[in-house]
C-alpha cells in the first residue's frame, strides 16, 4: 500500500461526495423511466431490487479488478482474460463495443422524439414523433454528425459532455421531481396505479419483462472502477462509501424521477419514446408555463446529443487499443492524421445504419425501441457475467497478487456473496430479457426471438472467428499489451534455467542474475 500511495501522492484526490456524484453522472439517464412508470409503486421494488443485486456488486466487483490491474491496460478484456484466457478476453471488450453500438438507435430514438416535441402544438408534436420516416432520418443525421465530430478529435467533447449532463440530464432530473411534488400538493389528480402496492406480482412474468431493462439503466458503473485508487485515502473505506452514496442518489431520482411521469401520465397511455417529453408537456400546462415546453425538449436534446458524442469513441476506443496488439485486422487499426481510429468509427456507423434501416420490418417506432434495448440489455450482461464469475476465479488464480482494494480479506467469503449476487441478478435479468413484453405490440414472436437469438449468436461468435483467424501480422509494432500473469511465470522460469545452465560456462557474466531470483516480478515489468 505504501508504494500506491507514493506513486498517487502527486495526484489530485477525490473526495467521497465527488466520486458519488461522478458516479451519478456516469449512470444516470432519464429516457427509460416511462418504462418502469407503468409498474406504478412496486417501480420502487424493481430499482431497489437491481440497485441490491447489480449496481452494488458492479461497482464493489469492477474497483478491486481495477485496482488489481492498475499498471497494465485493457479494461475488461484484462480482467476477463486473466480469469478465462485471451479469447474470453476479446469477447468481453468486443461486446462492451458493440453494445454501445446498438444502444446509438436506442438513445438517438429519444433524441429524435425531443426535436419533434420542440414545436408549440401537442398533437402535431405526437404525430411527428410516432412518424418513422422523421425518426430514421433525425437518428442518421444525428449519429453521423456525432462520427465526423469524433473524427476531428475529442479534446472539446468532455466538456461538452460535463455541460450536457448537467443540462440535459440533472436540471430535468431536479425540475420533474419538482413539478411532480407541486402537482400533487396542489390537489392534482394521482394517475398512477395504487393497487399494486410496492411488491409486485413476480408470478406473472409478462410484468418482469420491462423490468429486466431496469439492470441497463446501472450499466456502465464497472468504468468508474478506474479511480480506486485516486479516492482519498483510506480507499478500503471511502470509496465503497462513496458508491453507496452514489447508489442511493441514483435511485432516488430513477424511484421519484419514475413516480412523477406516474402521477401525470395515466399507465394506459405511458409510451417508451414519448411519455418523458408528455410527462413535461402535462406538468407545463398545468403550471401554466406551457412556452418552457421547447426549452426541455431542447435541453433533453442536448443531452442526448452530449451523451452519444462521449460514446462514439470511448468503447471504441477500447477495441482499438487492444486490436493494435494483433487482434483486428490492420484495416481496423488505421487512424486519421490525429489519431482517431476513423475505420472502426466507420464500421460503427454502418452498423447503426443498418439498424436503424429496421424500421422498415418493425410494425412501430416503439417495438423497435423495445427490441434493440433488449438485445443490448442481453449482450452487455453476457460481459458482466463473465465479469463477476472472473473476479472469482481469480481469487484461486492469482492468489497472491497484489489487491489495494479487496472485497473481504479474510478469506474468499464475501467475493462469493458480492460476486454471485451480481451472477445471479445479471442471469436473471438475461433470461427475462427475452420474453416479449405484452405491454407493447412487438408484431410476430417470431421476429421478436429470431433477432435476438440470432443476434446473440452471431455477436458472440464473431469475436472468436476474428480471434481463431488472427496472424502475426496483425500486431502493430509499436503497440503492445503487458502479459497474462500465466505467460509472466514460465517466461521467468526460462530465464532462471537458462542463467543457471550457463553460470559454470561463464561465472563472471552477470553475476548477479543468479542471486535475483527471488524477485522474478521485477524482471516482468
Amino acid at each position: 500500500m505504501a508504494t500506491n500511495s507514493n506513486k498517487k501522492g502527486s495526484v489530485a484526490k477525490l473526495s467521497v461526495m465527488t466520486l458519488a456524484i461522478m458516479n451519478v453522472a456516469a449512470v444516470v439517464s432519464l429516457r427509460g423511466l416511462p418504462a418502469e412508470a407503468e409498474y406504478g409503486l412496486s417501480s420502487a421494488f424493481y430499482y431497489l431490487f437491481a440497485a441490491i443485486v447489480f449496481l452494488v456488486p458492479t461497482a464493489l466487483v469492477a474497483a478491486e479488478l481495477a485496482a488489481m490491474f492498475s499498471q497494465k491496460q485493457g479494461g475488461v478484456f484484462r480482467w476477463v482474460g486473466e480469469a478465462y484466457g485471451k479469447r474470453f478476453g476479446f469477447l468481453a471488450i468486443f461486446l462492451q463495443w458493440i453494445e454501445s453500438t446498438i444502444w446509438y438507435p436506442t438513445v438517438l430514438t429519444f433524441g429524435a422524439v425531443s426535436i419533434a416535441y420542440i414545436g408549440m402544438n401537442p398533437t402535431g408534436d405526437a404525430l411527428l414523433a410516432s412518424n418513422k420516416v422523421f425518426t430514421l432520418v433525425t437518428v442518421l443525421i444525428i449519429y453521423w454528425v456525432a462520427t465526423f465530430i469524433s473524427l476531428k478529435g475529442l479534446g472539446w467533447v468532455g466538456k461538452v459532455s460535463k455541460i450536457g449532463a448537467m443540462v440535459g440530464t440533472i436540471i430535468p432530473a431536479a425540475l420533474l421531481i419538482i413539478f411532480g411534488i407541486i402537482y400533487i400538493s396542489t390537489g392534482g389528480h394521482n394517475n398512477m396505479d395504487m393497487s399494486q402496492g410496492f411488491f409486485p406480482d413476480l408470478a406473472n412474468f409478462d410484468n418482469l419483462v420491462l423490468a429486466s431493462g431496469i439492470f441497463l439503466f446501472y450499466a456502465g458503473m464497472e468504468m468508474m472502477g478506474i479511480h480506486v485508487m485516486e479516492v482519498t485515502p483510506p480507499a478500503a473505506k471511502n470509496y465503497p462509501k462513496a458508491i453507496f452514496i452514489g447508489a442511493g442518489i441514483t435511485v432516488l431520482i430513477f424511484v421519484l424521477g419514475t413516480f412523477s411521469l406516474g402521477l401525470i401520465i395515466p399507465a394506459k397511455d405511458i409510451n417508451l419514446t414519448q411519455s418523458l417529453l408528455v410527462g413535461f408537456d402535462n406538468y407545463l400546462r398545468y403550471l401554466h408555463i406551457s412556452w418552457a415546453s421547447p426549452i426541455i425538449a431542447i435541453a433533453l436534446m442536448f443531452g442526448v446529443l452530449a451523451g452519444v458524442l462521449t460514446w462514439v469513441a470511448g468503447p471504441s476506443k477500447g477495441i482499438f487499443t487492444v486490436g493494435k496488439a494483433g487482434y483486428l485486422p490492420p484495416f481496423f487499426q488505421k487512424t486519421n492524421k490525429i489519431g482517431v481510429q476513423k475505420n472502426i468509427l466507420f464500421v460503427q456507423g454502418g452498423v447503426v445504419t443498418i439498424l436503424a434501416l429496421l424500421f422498415v420490418v418493425m410494425p412501430s417506432v416503439q417495438s423497435f425501441y423495445q427490441i434493440l434495448s433488449q438485445l443490448t440489455v442481453l449482450l452487455y450482461l453476457i460481459m458482466y457475467l463473465l465479469m463477476f464469475s472472473g473476479a472469482i476465479v481469480l481469487r484461486y488464480k492469482m492468489k497472491k497478487a497484489e489487491r489495494p482494494f479487496a472485497i473481504g480479506r479474510k478469506g474468499n467469503g464475501l467475493i462469493w456473496i458480492i460476486g454471485g449476487l451480481g451472477f445471479c441478478g445479471a442471469l436473471l435479468a438475461f433470461i427475462l430479457s427475452f420474453i416479449p413484453p405484452s405491454q407493447i405490440n412487438t408484431g410476430s414472436n417470431t421476429v421478436w426471438f429470431s433477432v435476438l437469438i440470432i443476434g446473440c449468436v452471431v455477436v458472440v461468435a464473431t469475436p472468436f472467428i476474428i480471434y481463431a483467424s488472427r496472424k502475426p501480422s496483425w500486431k502493430d509494432p509499436n503497440a503492445d499489451i503487458e502479459p497474462f500473469h500465466w505467460e509472466e511465470t514460465p517466461a521467468v522460469a526460462t530465464a532462471s534455467a537458462t542463467t543457471t545452465a550457463s553460470a559454470p560456462a561463464q561465472p563472471n557474466t552477470k553475476p548477479n542474475t543468479t542471486t535475483d531470483n527471488t524477485t522474478p516480478t521485477t524482471d516482468k515489468k
